[in-house]
């Protein structure tokens, strides 16, 4: 199943269906390479487990064994094992579901920070956004179109097993997921990847990549109210093929739970589509020079007292510690300032207070947008020095003005 992150990471959901593609919000936060478990790294990317894919294994293995033993009573306990590495097999076929995604990223130059396999599924956090809707629509048809290449390869090798057997089970449960994974990951809603598929259409005919984005969100939250509604409705009446006669109270329980599950999962990020887009209309609105704190050089042994009393003379929000011929050395930090009692700033010098200024830290004024946010994003630190081209100081930028611009861009209406 799919997940879009119009982009993307503002605070994102990490609970997606199976093969996700989440471009990143582009919000500048400290790198991580958190998310669960380090498998791997595959063609460079990350390959992470969360902690959430036990629960699902778990769960699967305990279904999947109670469908064995109809098949194979006689292997007794022994097909829990069986369903386990039903389980893991599962998960790896989700896995190439998102290592299409991943390659075809890779090959339209688009950085890939890492996949995960998770709760419903799993998904490939793109970092950008696709440059035009053919190739968001390829980026997103991979998935499923994988899936059911496995699904056809599974189906193929049935005819070298036995009926009955375990390899036969093992190969038509794992031909049956695989279809269920591509024909839900092609339904046209956000954040599926048929959501993208259809907001790559509409974006192709109106030439507005929002236009398609809201398109798209909006079927994904029609498609949430369906799922939640529809799939118990489907299994209670025996509209599946199942006989209705042998559901229990708990199984009704069960699969309202799982659509209530799936359709939570559909909606957030149908509405997180449709938030990360409008930020990302609004992106070329974040200049440093808007940003930028203006600020006063001052000497490494000046008193804290003293350099804010310059800084208020002046109107300037920032200190930047200076060596003796003018050049700027380090910066001196708000939340050090904010920790300084009234009555010992006159005693506190403000190089104790300063984070030394590294090549990192340096931002030219002109930056804006995504290359702002990529420059914060790779050298992650609470302030920066902002300089002009010749090397003149220009002023302070806060990591918590970038962020709170962000806010107030979320808060706007998109167009």
């Amino acid at each position: 199943m799919n997940k879009d992150d119009e982009s993307g990471e503002q605070p994102r959901p990490r609970s997606e269906p199976a093969g996700a593609t989440a471009p990143d919000s582009g919000k500048p936060r400290r790198p991580q390479e958190g998310g669960g478990i380090l498998m791997g790294r595959v063609f460079g990317v990350p390959v992470y487990v969360a902690p959430s894919w036990f629960l699902v294994a778990a769960l699967i293995t305990w279904v999947f064994g109670g469908q064995i033993e109809r098949v194979l009573p006689e292997l007794g306990n022994a097909r829990y094992l069986v369903s386990l590495f039903f389980a893991v097999a599962f998960y790896a076929s989700v896995l190439v579901h998102e290592l299409a995604h991943t390659l075809a990223a890779l090959r339209f130059k688009l950085p890939v920070r890492r996949i995960q396999l998770q709760f419903f599924g799993g998904v490939s956090e793109i970092e950008k956004e696709c440059e035009t809707p053919g190739r968001e629509f390829v980026l997103a048809f991979v998935g499923p179109l994988l899936s059911l290449v496995l699904a056809g390869a599974f189906y193929a090798a049935m005819y070298a097993a036995e009926p009955g057997t375990v390899p036969g089970v093992l190969l038509a449960g794992l031909m049956i997921s695989n279809l269920i994974v591509a024909a839900f990951n092609l339904l046209p809603g956000l954040p599926l990847d048929g959501g993208r598929m259809l907001r790559a259409v509409v974006w192709k005919i109106t030439g507005k990549p929002m236009s398609g984005t809201v398109a798209a969100a909006w079927v994904g939250r029609a498609l949430a109210v369906t799922v939640l509604i529809g799939l118990p409705l489907l299994t209670h009446t025996g509209a599946l093929g199942n006989d209705t006669r042998d559901i229990s109270g708990l199984e009704t329980v069960m699969d309202a739970l799982l659509a209530a599950i799936l359709a939570a999962i559909i909606w957030t990020g149908a509405g997180n589509s449709l938030r990360m887009a409008r930020l990302r209309e609004h992106l070329p609105e974040l200049r440093v020079r808007t940003l930028t704190r203006r600020a006063v050089p001052v000497e490494s042994g000046t008193p804290l007292s003293e350099a804010l009393r310059r800084a208020n003379e002046a109107g300037a929000r920032a200190l930047v510690v200076v060596d003796g011929q003018g050049e700027p050395t380090a910066l001196v930090r708000e939340t050090a300032i904010v920790g300084v009692p009234q009555h010992r700033r006159p005693w506190v010098a403000v190089g104790g207070l300063a984070q030394e200024l590294t090549e990192g830290m340096r931002v030219p004024a002109d930056l804006a947008g995504e290359a702002l946010l990529e420059r914060l994003r790779a050298h992650p630190a609470t302030e920066y020095l902002v300089v002009e081209e010749s090397g003149e100081i220009y002023g302070v930028l806060s990591t918590a003005d970038v962020e709170r611009a962000f806010v107030q861009a979320m808060a706007r209406p998109g167009s």
